[in-house]
């Protein structure tokens, strides 16, 4: 199915990306990957170093007569979210992404699409093999381990690169140009418990919420999508009343994606069966008619299973549903100073247990541009979870990067825009991580911007990315570097 996105236009930058699809990169999983890059900078015999951090620098010079631009850094990130629907078999570190064309977009079969950051490095590879563009000396920088910690970013050292000028391809609205983003950090939440017996006259049944979208943390969670770990122990907590007990959970999967799947084995009186699936049907029915707009594929489900081993201790089950119940989770708050952007945020992304470790580890990942009232936010979850029994611990911070309504790039790229499409691009901040704000750390003289082409329902098995917007953003991207000023 890839085969049929490299006639796509514009055919250099779909060759790459199909490439790409070929080649498993995961998250800490980017050996092939980053390997593969240096391999295409060392074959257009252009400088290329791979550093401690496993980032991949290419640099290409000036094409003649534009020797006196300044210096220009492409950037983008290498690895990819590893989603898939529960019914897909796909290993990431082994199968190629199976991709093909629905209608005006490039999607994949059951899995997420890795167009995020995916699309945006193949154009700035495409640069590096052009032979007929104009522009001036380029530098392009492909990070590692961006969707699970910028790890590329923070370790990027100062003094490797030359540029003054960065533009970031990881944005997704084609038309928009972002001149600031969120900062970042993870909650981590550990519950440790001791095992207890089955009683005797009770059965197994395995609890699974099922067929919500997901997506990306910061960039979707403004659509109002279900949580399916806060779904899970929603129905939780109303069965307490007839005394099911918890033996497992396994909720969500990666830190920056809205957990769509929740499954867990509960065990409930015989007696009491009927009343309980009852109670899941009320329920399934209520969040259904909640959610109907955006999560009309939910399913709620409860089927017969094997008798565990032993069960969760009834105190720490309890403590555990009750701070999943109260865990602020979605919007926290809208920005002041900009129209429709979401200002603070926290996903409860992962909660699982360990029969091994008797632990139940949960994760959170908050985001805010405002550094002070993410603080806050963190002591919120921290209060919850501690009165519970919980250790909590934060890690992970990242700064947010500030807007510069002056400049000179963003001036320059509006300029652009305009004289090719007759009219001026949206300014917007993004609530999601771009290494902009990281990467200002050691070269704070850079002058900063991203954009990208339209991509839709990123860290999901939904993702996709416009075909008419990769042509516009490549068209963008091109004029812009024709006209970067003089040093």
């Amino acid at each position: 199915m890839s085969e049929e996105i490299k006639n796509l236009e514009p055919q250099n930058v779909w060759e790459i990306f199909s490439e790409m699809t070929q080649i498993p990169r995961p998250s800490n999983h980017e050996e092939q990957i980053q390997n593969w890059a240096v391999n295409f900078g060392k074959k257009l015999g252009l400088e290329t170093i791979k550093d401690e951090a496993g980032n991949v620098i290419i640099k290409k010079p000036a094409t003649p007569g534009m020797e006196n631009r300044k210096t220009v850094v492409l950037q983008g990130h290498l690895d990819m979210v590893p989603q898939k629907n529960s019914n897909k078999v796909h290993d990431f570190q082994k199968d190629p992404i199976e991709t093909f064309v629905d209608g005006d977009w490039v999607t994949a079969n059951g899995t997420t699409l890795g167009a995020d950051n995916g699309i945006g490095s193949s154009a700035a590879m495409a640069v590096l093999a052009s032979k007929t563009l104009k522009h001036g000396p380029v530098e392009v920088l492909l990070t590692a381990t961006e969707e699970t910690g910028m790890d590329g970013a923070n370790g990027l050292k100062a003094g490797l690169l030359d540029a003054e000028i960065l533009i970031n391809t990881d944005s997704e609205d084609e038309g928009e140009l972002y001149v600031g983003c969120a900062g970042g950090e993870d909650a981590n939440i550990t519950f440790n418990y001791t095992g207890e017996e089955v009683p005797l006259g009770f059965v197994a049944l395995q609890l699974s919420v099922t067929g919500m979208k997901g997506g990306h943390s910061g960039m979707d969670i403004i659509l109002g999508r279900g949580n399916s770990i806060k779904t899970f122990f929603r129905i939780l907590n109303a069965a307490e009343e007839l005394g099911v007990r918890l033996a497992s959970i396994d909720g969500g999967s990666l830190r920056n994606a809205i957990p769509r799947e929740a499954f867990g084995v509960v065990v409930v009186e015989e007696a009491k069966v009927a009343d309980f699936i009852a109670l899941v049907d009320e329920i399934s029915d209520a969040v259904k008619a909640e959610l109907s707009v955006t999560e009309p594929d939910m399913d709620i489900a409860v089927e017969q299973t094997e008798l565990p081993t032993t069960l969760i201790d009834a105190t720490t089950q309890k403590n555990v549903t009750k701070a999943v119940v109260a865990c602020p989770n979605g919007v926290i708050r809208m920005s002041d100073s900009m129209k429709g952007l979401v200002e603070t945020s926290t996903n409860l992304a992962i909660l699982k247990s360990d029969a091994a470790s008797k632990t139940i580890n949960g994760g959170c990942l908050m985001r805010s541009s405002v550094d002070t009232a993410k603080t806050e936010l963190a002591s919120r979850l921290k209060a919850v979870f501690e009165l519970a029994g919980a250790e909590v611990i934060f890690s992970g911070a990242y700064p947010g990067w500030k807007p510069n309504m002056k400049s000179p790039i963003l001036k320059t790229m509006q300029n652009v825009y305009n004289d090719k499409w007759g009219k001026v691009p949206k300014i917007m901040g993004i609530h999601a991580g771009l290494e902009c704000g990281i990467l200002a750390q050691n070269y704070p003289h850079w002058d900063m911007i991203s954009f990208g082409p339209t991509i839709r329902f990123p860290h999901s098995p939904d993702e996709k990315v416009n075909i008419e917007t990769v042509k516009k953003f490549w068209e963008f991207l091109v004029a812009t570097l024709e006209v970067i000023p003089e040093k």
